[in-house]
């Protein structure tokens, strides 16, 4: 009994891990911290929850291990306790996407008719920036272009793209890109660019995917 005691324990405590990640909003807060570290405010904003909320899916994550904190004055910021959180989260989420039927008609629902989207795949974006025959634009917010980009990326967050469309050559291709294979951002920047006439695709699937790969990274907000 001592043996199948001790064993259940191991067991449960391995498990605690997949528990923590049992809820849609942590497992949102992870793909969040996936792109950096951020405040308690700015997750709460990023996953329209209360800060009050946040706080206890972080102090979960925080007591899984999955998380860990760094405190700057008077505010809390949480960033993945390593990248195999990172890893663990893609490997969730493409099982799921995989496995479970309702994923598809879930994601359909949320990223709209993506059959019109060209898409990109890190090879064929690695060989073309090396052409120098590509634009490439980061369309996340700002602050995590600055915590990680592909080199040679121009951050153009999509709330003010449209500003930006007189900075874009208007004969070459646009590449953008943005958090994964589930993020719109990167979508509604090629829509927009299609209806403004320029020529553009997104990338495959987004910036953790990139780093995973191995690929070179530039942080701070220089390309």
């Amino acid at each position: 009994m001592a043996g199948r005691a001790a064993k259940a324990a191991l067991f449960d405590g391995l498990a605690s891990v997949a528990k923590a990640l049992g809820n849609g909003r942590r497992a949102e807060i992870v793909d969040v911290l996936t792109q950096g570290e951020r405040s308690v405010e700015q997750i709460a904003t990023e996953i329209e929850q209360t800060v009050a909320n946040t706080s206890q899916h972080l102090q979960h994550l925080l007591r899984a291990g999955l998380v860990r904190p760094r405190r700057d004055g008077n505010r809390v910021h949480y960033a993945l306790a390593d990248a195999k959180v990172g890893e663990l989260w893609a490997s969730v989420r493409d099982v799921a996407a995989a496995q479970v039927a309702d994923v598809e008609r879930l994601a359909a629902e949320y990223l709209g008719d993506r059959s019109q989207l060209t898409t990109v795949s890190r090879a064929e974006l690695t060989r073309r920036l090396g052409d120098g025959d590509v634009i490439v634009i980061d369309v996340r917010p700002r602050a995590e272009y600055e915590a990680g980009h592909i080199p040679g990326a121009v951050s153009m967050p999509l709330d003010n793209l449209a500003q930006h469309f007189g900075e874009l050559p208007t004969d070459t291709v646009v590449v953008a890109y943005c958090r994964g294979p589930f993020c719109v951002y990167a979508d509604d920047a090629v829509r927009a660019l299609r209806r403004a006439g320029r020529r553009s695709a997104r990338l495959e699937d987004g910036f953790p995917e990139w780093v995973r790969a191995g690929l070179p990274v530039n942080r701070g907000a220089g390309g």
